[in-house]
């Protein structure tokens, strides 16, 4: 069974899972007959308002989430309160931590945010194992999932050990662009996002402003120039 108060919410519309799974993840396309019975009779179906906590550093976990609609932030904060962004999870995604923690029994080391209303799958801990274990399928799906997972969370390391703040600001502003040219967003925000300290964003984006290649006001940072902003990353070394 699903243990919704595990998952640290209460969800607004719960249901039986139906065939839309097959919809958004076309991987599990070919799930054997058998191993389709149990998604669609222990698979529970649920929407989820913007904002919930949907794991806490330190909680057991017994639900394998499969996000139909959605996105869910999965970050970490430091004794110190500094915090960063480890990874987001999508339509058609599952999450890494949740996956480690069923496999391994061991509890969440980062907490779990709907960043919007989501629409999702849960499958109780029971079900997950028992399709780990009788279906090729779901378990090749699961294991594809944790791999691109995890060569996505290296490059996140590989980024914040030895990536310069400057051209992973600049990427990120010109890649987050709204429609307007710019990002409504706070200094504290981006350090979030980028893995670094709040006064470290603050002075880089004065150095971008002073070069006319950003403009700062209140909540908002518009991208003037983002070719400039590009051209960084091709000059970076030379």
């Amino acid at each position: 069974m699903v243990d919704r108060r595990e998952l640290g919410m209460l969800p607004q519309h719960v249901e039986k899972a139906d065939a839309a799974w097959a919809g958004a993840f076309p991987a599990l396309s070919a799930l054997e007959p058998d191993a389709q019975a149990v998604l669609r009779a222990q698979g529970v179906r649920m929407t989820v308002p913007r904002g919930t906590v949907l794991f806490r550093i330190g909680s057991l976990c017994h639900n394998f989430l499969m996000l139909l609609d959605g996105t869910v932030r999965v970050q970490m904060t430091a004794e110190t309160g500094r915090e960063i962004v480890l990874y987001r999870v999508g339509a058609g995604e599952t999450c890494i931590l949740t996956t480690a923690c069923l496999m391994t029994r061991a509890d969440y080391s980062a907490e779990g945010v709907a960043e919007t209303d989501l629409e999702a799958i849960a499958l109780g801990a029971g079900a997950f194992h028992e399709l780990l274990a009788r279906s090729a399928v779901f378990r090749d799906f699961v294991f594809a999932s944790f791999g691109t997972r995890l060569l996505g969370m290296m490059m996140l390391v590989e980024e914040v050990a030895f990536g310069r703040i400057d051209l992973r600001l600049a990427r990120f502003l010109v890649d987050h662009r709204d429609a307007r040219g710019g990002l409504d967003t706070t200094h504290q925000t981006l350090a979030v996002e980028l893995g670094t300290a709040r006064e470290v964003v603050s002075r880089q984006l004065k150095e971008f402003e002073r070069r006319g290649f950003v403009e700062l006001s209140r909540g908002r940072v518009g991208v003037r120039d983002p070719d400039a902003l590009l051209a960084l990353e091709r000059t970076d070394g030379v």
